[in-house]
């Protein structure tokens, strides 16, 4: 009898020893707040598996426009910040939700459009002059007006172009939305639409949709990756968020982001800073 309670005491606190390394081990994961653009055109769902596999560590994608996600990091509610608005992240920074920006990769901004084109665009590589003539000729135009960094950028763009167009023009439409839904709404009212590339390679409904204007150096999209201060939230995962950031800026998260390609085509450059 008193081999049979050693027995099951033994079994019992083995038991308790296991279940405790599985809750450890559950516990090693992080919440990354980030774009539509890095989630939409797959890139995620390429390099997160391969960074799991080196550190084990699971990661929660939030995909929400730039500013949604920085709000995100800003109520604590996120590790790992990983965005594409620069002057929205320094920002954020100074505000002290994180104390570093690290730039991981770019790709750019392309305008698409109708193939019959009403604006007469076509071929350009000045978006501040294409803008004025989409304005100009009243085409419509898709706007995601969600406070993301494509939205960013296209309001910059406009008022470049001297523009300022409101919910209330009437060739203008928001959407609130993300880029493949926002991309849908420009493909059914055949609308001209400000797009990341990334996110267009990967769209499948594109009707009578083009490229109309690329190569302008305003275009480039940069992306930065941040750890939310965990001064200011205790809660954040600093250990584990750390380890995601210095991967994906090490050699081989690079190389990773490099891989990735659809139908030949790279979406992303990095560019982490040596």
């Amino acid at each position: 009898m008193q081999f049979f309670c050693a027995r099951l005491l033994a079994i019992s606190i083995a038991t308790l020893s296991l279940l405790s390394q599985n809750a450890v081990a559950q516990e090693k994961s992080i919440v990354v707040s980030s774009t539509t653009s890095t989630e939409q055109s797959g890139l995620f769902g390429f390099i997160l598996p391969i960074f799991k596999m080196k550190l084990g560590i699971d990661v929660k994608v939030v995909a929400v426009g730039t500013g949604q996600a920085l709000d995100i990091g800003r109520r604590g509610d996120a590790d790992v910040v990983f965005v594409h608005d620069k002057p929205a992240e320094e920002k954020f920074v100074s505000e002290g939700f994180a104390t570093q920006r690290n730039e991981v990769m770019y790709n750019d901004f392309v305008l698409i459009g109708p193939k019959s084109d009403p604006a007469k665009i076509a071929g350009g590589k000045d978006i501040q002059a294409a803008f004025k003539k989409i304005a100009s000729s009243q085409a419509p135009f898709v706007s995601r007006g969600d406070k993301s960094g494509t939205h960013a950028a296209e309001f910059r763009y406009w008022k470049d172009a001297g523009i300022t167009p409101t919910p209330s023009t009437s060739w203008y439409k928001e959407t609130g939305s993300g880029m493949g839904p926002a991309l849908n709404t420009a493909s059914g009212m055949n609308g001209y639409i400000l797009a990341d590339r990334a996110t267009w390679l990967t769209f499948k409904n594109r009707g009578d949709l083009t490229i109309l204007v690329q190569g302008d150096p305003k275009l480039f999209n940069q992306y930065g990756v941040m750890l939310v201060n965990p001064g200011k939230y205790p809660s954040v995962k600093k250990a584990e968020g750390q380890a995601f950031i210095d991967w994906i800026l090490s050699k081989n998260g690079q190389d990773v982001i490099a891989s990735y390609q659809i139908g030949g085509e790279q979406l992303f450059f990095p560019n982490a800073k040596k």
